[in-house]
């Protein structure tokens, strides 16, 4: 089980301040040239929440957690997570940032690193942690995603799954407050999706504020508190995932299930 995922340094959140705001988005507007790609998202996310965010390619989903972690910038509207404004650089930017941990779609692991080092480079860049706290902590959440007897191969040695549940221990490594997931398993080949859906789920019942995008239906219906539907660059559905797969209030989510129940 990946219960108590956290150290214990780390577990000491109250009940009031599990559900204090983790991340609030205002009239969030993106461009890409002249093609406007989110439109107006206003979104409150409360500390331990898990989030679905799903919705046909091109609907502006990756780019909306994008924004949140930086990688991408707004040109209209604010973000601020963990009560810091991100559009502001400063010290306080910057320290929020690092509370923030994402996992991509292809992994990106170091390929000329081990297993060990990857998890550890930030923490120790970062964090400023020795290396054998560094190591330490790497193998608490390498073993949490039960990858720790591969910890001193290379990402080339490992399958895609397995790569991936590396890619989620090295953002534990960091101990975020939120975790971001953009389509996770999409890149995967099928029988390697459910082995890192589990260290998710699992990460999930753990109290982890996360936003996932994804095409996992069933991962969202299991984990899921809200499921966002997002079209053409905006939100079109923010339902809880039983109201929404049972009863969309809108068209476009109606015909969009109607594709995946097929």
């Amino acid at each position: 089980m990946l219960s108590n995922i956290t150290p214990p340094d780390r577990r000491s959140v109250t009940q009031n301040s599990a559900r204090e705001v983790a991340v609030e988005i205002n009239g969030l507007n993106k461009w890409y040239g002249t093609f406007q790609v989110l439109h107006g998202i206003v979104l409150k996310v409360r500390q331990g929440d898990r989030i679905v965010l799903c919705g046909p390619s091109g609907s502006g989903k990756s780019t909306l957690i994008r924004c949140i972690n930086r990688l991408e910038i707004a040109e209209e509207g604010s973000i601020h997570a963990l009560g810091v404004d991100l559009a502001k650089p400063s010290q306080q930017t910057h320290e929020a940032m690092r509370e923030i941990g994402m996992v991509f779609q292809h992994f990106n692991l170091f390929p000329h690193l081990s297993v060990l080092q990857n998890c550890t480079l930030a923490p120790m860049t970062v964090r400023k942690l020795s290396r054998k706290d560094a190591e330490e902590r790497a193998q608490f959440f390498l073993k949490k995603v039960g990858i720790d007897s591969h910890a001193h191969k290379y990402p080339a040695q490992l399958s895609g799954g397995q790569q991936q549940r590396v890619a989620i221990a090295r953002a534990l490594c960091m101990e975020p407050k939120i975790m971001l997931f953009d389509e996770p398993t999409s890149a995967l080949d099928p029988e390697m999706v459910s082995e890192v859906l589990d260290v998710m789920v699992k990460l999930a019942d753990s109290g982890m504020t996360m936003l996932c995008v994804t095409h996992e239906m069933g991962f969202a219906r299991q984990v899921a508190e809200r499921v966002l539907f997002l079209d053409a660059g905006r939100i079109v559905e923010d339902q809880a995932p039983e109201a929404f797969f049972t009863a969309p209030r809108s068209e476009r989510a109606q015909a969009f299930l109607a594709q995946i129940h097929r």
